[in-house]
C-alpha cells in the first residue's frame, strides 16, 4: 500500500516557464495534440507571446514581444492549462515537479524553459539596479527622474541601448572590452555607432505600432530574489521616458577596459579619504581633479579612477536560471551553467528538455551557427524542443531544424537595422580569417569575414538589403576568391551574381 500522496495532475507534456522558449514550446505542443492538455508553469501573472512574426529570409525572422495576460494564451489554445506559480523542486526519478501553491505535477515529457537571471556586480545593495525585465526597466525610470549622474557596468545590448535612450543625466559607462558592444560589434562598428551618440538626435521618434499589456493596476507581487520577471524584448524602453533631471541631450563618458573593484556607501566612501573624480568635460582642462559633489554611491574601476553618481546599472549579462532543478537531479551542466542539451534538446536526465536562455546546446554545431541567449533563439529552440518531444512520444525521428545551421539575428541600435550573420565576430577562426569592410558615415556600415575565399559571418548596420545574398553566400559556401576587394564594391550588383 502507497502511502497518500497530495493531489497531482497527470499531465502528459509539462512545460516551465512563461518566456518566449516556454509559451513558443507550449503553443508547438498545443497544435500537436490537440486533445491533450499542455500544462505550462509560470511564476509570472503575464506571459511574453510573439507578435508580428515575419520569415525575413531562409534563416532571418524578426518579431515583436509582447506581455499578455495568460488567459489571452488559453483563449487562442484551449488545451494549454496555465499554473501561475514557481516550481519549487524537480522529482525526476518519479517524473513529477513540485510547485510553489504546494501541489504536484506529474509529466511524462517535461521542457525546462526558466530563462536566466541578471547577473549582479553586486548583491543586496539599494543602489545598484539590474536590468533584464520590464518591471527592472520600469524601477530604473522612476530612479532616474531624480539622478543627475548614474554609471553603467557592462557591455552588451541593454547596455547600449540605454547608453543611447537616456537624456539628461551624465553617464559613465565602464565595460570591460576595447570597444563598445562587443557582444555585437567590433570596434569598427562601434566607432561608426558611437558618432551617432555624439550626434543630437533628431526630435521625432518613429512611434512603434504595438499594444503593450503591462502589469500596471494589480497587486502588485513583491519582486524579491525568488520572484523573475520576464526577460525584455527588443523595444523595451518605447514608452519609458527616459529623461534625468539635467537639460541637455547626452553626456556620456566611456571607461574602457575597466571592471568594478569595489562599491563604497557615501559613509564608507568618507571614511576611506580616497577622492572621487569629477565627470571629465573636455579632455584640454584636466586642473580640477576631486569631485564637489556628494554622492550616495562610489564606484572604484580596476583601472585606479573612482566615480560618485546616484545609482549603478547592472548590465552585465545573465546566467541560466537553474536554481530551483538542480537539487536531487544528476543534470550534466555547460560551462555557462546552463543545462547541457543534445541535438534534440533533451538533457541529460530521461524524458526531461529544456530550451531558450537556461540551456547550453551541446551538439556539434554548424561551423556558422552559435549560441547565443537572444529572443530570436530562445523562439527557435523552444518551438524546436516542442517538435523533438512530440517525435520521442510518437516514436518518431526528428531532423535538425533550419535555423540552427546559420546563427542569424537582426536587431535595432542607436535606430539603425543590425544583421548579424554567421560568425560575424569571427568567433572561433583564430587569426586564419579576413576582414573586409565599407562604411558610408551615418548611413551603412557593411563587414564581411572571409576564411580561404569564402564568408563565414556578415554584420550589416543600415538599410544595406544585403542579408538574404550574404545569407546564401554563407550557407552554400561559395568560393568568393576571384572577386577579392570588389566584393563589397557599392557599384557591383552583388544579388545579380548569386541569385
Amino acid at each position: 500500500m502507497e502511502a497518500a500522496r497530495p493531489p497531482s495532475t497527470t499531465g502528459k507534456f509539462v512545460v516551465v516557464g512563461g518566456g518566449i522558449a516556454g509559451v513558443t514550446c507550449a503553443e508547438q505542443l498545443a497544435i500537436q495534440f490537440p486533445s491533450e492538455d499542455i500544462l505550462l508553469v509560470t511564476a509570472s501573472p503575464v506571459i511574453k507571446a510573439v507578435t508580428n512574426f515575419k520569415q525575413v529570409s531562409k534563416v532571418l525572422e524578426e518579431f515583436d514581444v509582447e506581455e499578455q495576460p495568460k488567459t489571452m494564451l488559453e483563449n487562442r489554445f484551449p488545451n494549454i492549462k496555465i499554473i501561475e506559480s514557481g516550481v519549487k523542486q524537480l522529482k525526476s526519478k518519479e517524473h513529477c515537479i513540485l510547485t510553489g501553491d504546494g501541489s504536484q505535477h506529474v509529466y511524462k515529457k517535461l521542457c525546462l524553459c526558466a530563462g536566466a537571471k541578471p547577473k549582479l556586480i553586486c548583491e543586496e545593495n539599494p543602489y545598484v539596479l539590474g536590468i533584464r525585465d520590464t518591471d527592472s526597466a520600469q524601477e530604473f525610470q522612476k530612479q532616474l527622474t531624480k539622478a543627475q549622474r548614474i554609471m553603467i557596468i557592462g557591455n552588451g545590448g541593454i547596455a547600449l541601448e540605454l547608453v543611447y535612450e537616456i537624456e539628461g543625466c551624465e553617464i559613465i559607462w565602464a565595460i570591460k572590452d576595447k570597444a563598445i558592444g562587443n557582444t555585437f560589434f567590433d570596434a569598427g562598428a562601434a566607432e561608426f555607432l558611437t558618432s551617432k551618440l555624439i550626434a543630437e538626435k533628431p526630435e521625432a521618434r518613429i512611434a512603434h505600432k504595438r499594444t503593450r499589456y503591462t502589469t500596471e493596476g494589480r497587486k502588485q507581487t513583491k519582486t524579491g530574489a525568488g520572484n523573475m520577471g520576464s526577460a525584455l524584448g527588443p523595444d523595451w524602453h518605447e514608452g519609458l521616458n527616459l529623461k534625468g533631471t539635467k537639460e541637455f541631450s547626452h553626456k556620456i563618458h566611456i571607461e574602457t577596459m575597466c571592471e568594478v573593484k569595489k562599491i563604497y556607501l557615501q559613509e564608507e566612501f568618507r571614511i576611506s579619504k580616497k577622492k572621487s573624480l569629477p565627470f571629465p568635460r573636455d579632455h584640454s582642462n584636466q586642473s580640477v581633479t576631486t569631485d564637489k559633489e556628494v554622492w550616495p554611491v562610489y564606484v572604484e574601476l580596476t583601472n585606479e579612477k573612482i566615480y560618485g553618481c546616484d545609482f549603478i546599472v547592472s548590465a552585465t549579462g545573465v546566467t541560466p536560471n537553474t536554481e530551483p532543478f538542480l537539487c536531487g537531479n544528476n543534470f550534466d551542466l555547460g560551462e555557462d551553467g546552463g543545462l547541457k542539451v543534445d541535438a534534440h534538446m533533451h538533457t541529460s536526465l530521461s524524458d526531461v528538455y529544456a530550451a531558450g536562455d537556461m540551456c547550453t546546446a551541446s551538439w556539434r554545431p554548424s561551423p556558422v551557427w552559435q549560441q547565443m541567449r537572444l529572443w530570436t533563439q530562445a523562439r527557435q529552440m523552444g518551438w524546436y524542443a516542442a517538435k523533438c518531444m512530440a517525435a520521442a512520444s510518437l516514436g518518431e525521428s526528428t531532423d535538425m531544424d533550419f535555423s540552427f545551421e546559420l546563427f542569424a539575428h537582426v536587431t535595432k541600435f542607436f535606430n539603425y537595422k543590425v544583421v548579424l550573420l554567421g560568425k560575424y565576430n569571427a568567433q572561433g577562426l583564430g587569426s586564419d580569417h579576413e576582414l573586409m569592410l565599407r562604411c558610408t558615415k551615418g548611413q551603412e556600415y557593411v563587414k564581411v569575414v572571409m576564411q580561404n575565399g569564402r564568408m563565414m559571418g556578415a554584420v550589416l548596420i543600415g538599410e544595406t538589403d544585403l542579408e538574404e545574398t550574404f545569407e546564401n553566400l554563407i550557407l552554400n559556401q561559395t568560393d568568393l576568391s576571384s572577386y577579392g576587394e570588389d566584393l563589397l564594391d557599392p557599384n557591383i550588383d552583388l544579388e545579380d551574381y548569386f541569385d
